[in-house]
């Protein structure tokens, strides 16, 4: 199931982002970024938050802020439904472009993503720190005028 997030989902929201990556989130910073009327805020649940999305908007932009899916639930279709209906909440809202930011040693998104008609549009040197280890950012971009 698919529904919007609430601040009560802070600390399930964190402890999975924790699941997820080597510098996760705090269940503040969620409840904090829930707050805001600029945030969409989507989990896939079954009988716990197995996937987020959050994406803040901006006018007719928008950017992917963070997409996870519990390392568990990985490659069953979570993140290509809350993609899907992230994009139809987008639209809706008079989005027309959404851009993200994606770790260059995360060939699994990189390739999500260009399967829904992101394009390559910059990088950022030693934007992400994973241990000990620098990676660069990858930009990516869509236009939400054309088809999924």
């Amino acid at each position: 199931m698919i529904r919007h997030a609430h601040g009560k989902d802070a600390s399930e929201l964190a402890a999975l982002h924790a699941r997820c990556f080597d510098r996760p989130w705090t269940a503040h910073a969620f409840k904090d970024l829930l707050k805001l009327k600029t945030t969409l805020a989507l989990v896939a649940e079954d009988h716990s938050v197995d996937a987020l999305s959050l994406v803040a908007r901006f006018s007719d932009e928008a950017e992917i802020l963070t997409l996870a899916v519990d390392p568990d639930r990985r490659r069953t279709g979570l993140a290509r439904q809350l993609l899907q209906e992230a994009f139809a909440n987008l639209k809706a809202a008079g989005t027309r472009r959404l851009f993200l930011e994606v770790s260059e040693h995360n060939s699994a998104a990189i390739a999500l993503y260009a399967s829904f008609g992101f394009a390559v549009s910059g990088r950022r040197p030693n934007y992400y720190l994973a241990g000990t280890q620098r990676a660069d950012a990858i930009l990516m971009t869509r236009l939400l005028s054309s088809s999924l």
